[in-house]
């Protein structure tokens, strides 16, 4: 054989082993790929540990902005925030530091939390407080939520604050009725408030005999009441009664707009919640802030209702400061979840499986991507940023929206439901 006829078949060898080779490297699968991004995260009461523990951290001490994007009124996901304010309070992003929490509820109701926040007795107070304003906030009513506010300004110091971006809640017109009479308004503004009050009192105890909350004042006010209210306020009212005027004003439109299924609703307490901050942020342009809101407010770019949520907001600005943000959904995969149930009712508590269930969804993949030697009440960080890549097209829509909106995805083998604060109403 010639030495040409060598090279010649040395050639076709190598070629076939080539091809040989690269019919038994297959490109990763999803759900392979899944598990290579996900690390065991295990969350006790006095921090995280495990291999996901240094990727939260790193990834935290990053940021300026730690948003949580949540299932609600779970037990396990408040004690999760709690060790995120001490990661936040103790280091990261130069000397540390946590100034603020921003949560989903209104501005008024985060103002009496405040006041609240640090005492001894911070509970009694609290449940007090909603005892005399049934429904007056939404979510800090929980039990372990005001345990984690109370523990977030324990470890971020004196000048901590709960920051509520929201609407106020469904019964808050009566609260923000006894602030606009304590805020001394004129003669003329005050006459009007004061008729208020009293519409507000019978339809309370009528919205508490009948569990609706589509019977509380601010749903069944009269537009001409309020109107003739509002031109007296504009009067004499001043600019602490116009303020909480507006506040009640713009909550009735937005769950007057929910309520009838018209306008956007959604848009607008959005719009809202982005107001709001932004105000707090122009007071205070180098606060380092966590977040925590229903997961589909903290997506970046277009959330699965459409819309650009507060998360996307954030976002934008902290590419415009030059600083990092750090978006993360964090949820259970089955267990018990608390909801709205009526009027100061008992809340109401429902099981559910995102595995095997009806409520099956991307946590299903999350959880069938947990390694076999897994402790069983590990959560599971999967960093999502690993899998933004080019054949992203390739993927579901659900699965698509959240490797794009969020940062990382933390499921937690399962969830209970808390409890609220108050007594529940007995008819």
């Amino acid at each position: 054989m010639t030495l040409k006829s060598i090279a010649a078949a040395l050639s076709l060898a190598s070629l076939c082993a080539a091809s040989a080779h690269a019919e038994t490297v297959a490109p990763l699968t999803f759900v392979e790929r899944l598990a290579q991004a996900g690390s065991p995260l295990t969350v006790r009461s006095e921090g995280f540990s495990g291999p996901g523990a240094a990727i939260l951290s790193e990834a935290i001490d990053a940021s300026r902005y730690v948003l949580i994007g949540e299932s609600h009124f779970s037990r396990e996901i408040p004690a999760f925030t709690t060790n995120v304010c001490r990661l936040m309070a103790a280091g990261g992003l130069e000397t540390g530091g946590l100034t603020a929490m921003a949560v989903e509820t209104g501005p008024e109701a985060a103002v009496a939390v405040n006041a609240r926040l640090r005492a001894s007795d911070r509970e009694q107070q609290m449940s007090d407080f909603i005892n005399a304003h049934p429904d007056v906030m939404a979510f800090l009513n929980g039990r372990d939520e005001g345990q984690t506010a109370a523990d977030c300004a324990g470890v971020a110091g004196p000048d901590f604050e709960l920051w509520g971006l929201d609407q106020e809640f469904l019964g808050a017109s009566g609260y923000l009725i006894e602030q606009m009479l304590a805020a001394g308004p004129g003669p003329l503004a005050r006459a009007q408030i004061e008729a208020l009050a009293e519409q507000e009192r019978t339809t309370m105890q009528a919205a508490l005999a009948s569990g609706s909350p589509f019977d509380f004042f601010l749903l069944k006010a009269a537009d001409a009441t309020l109107d003739q209210a509002g031109a007296a306020i504009d009067q004499d009212g001043g600019d602490r009664v116009r303020t909480l005027f507006a506040a009640l004003r713009e909550t009735r439109a937005i769950y007057q707009a929910s309520q009838a299924r018209r306008g956007d609703p959604n848009g607008r307490r959005a719009r809202l919640m982005k107001r709001t901050l932004a105000a707090h942020l122009a007071e205070a342009p180098q606060a380092r802030v966590l977040m925590k809101f229903g997961a589909y407010h903290l997506y970046k770019g277009y959330n699965p209702l459409g819309q650009r949520d507060v998360g996307n907001f954030v976002a934008e600005h902290a590419d415009g400061e030059g600083v990092q943000s750090l978006n993360m959904i964090v949820v259970g995969a089955r267990g018990t979840e608390a909801g709205y149930n009526g009027v100061a009712r008992p809340m109401r508590v429902r099981e559910f499986d995102a595995v095997t269930g009806e409520d099956s969804d991307w946590r299903k993949d999350v959880m069938l991507a947990r390694p076999s030697n897994m402790a069983p009440g590990d959560w599971l960080l999967v960093d999502l940023r690993t899998l933004r890549s080019a054949d992203l097209e390739a993927l579901t829509p659900e699965w698509r929206a959240i490797i794009r909106g969020y940062d990382l995805a933390i499921v937690a083998p399962e969830l209970t439901a808390s409890t609220k604060l108050g007594a529940d109403y007995a008819p």
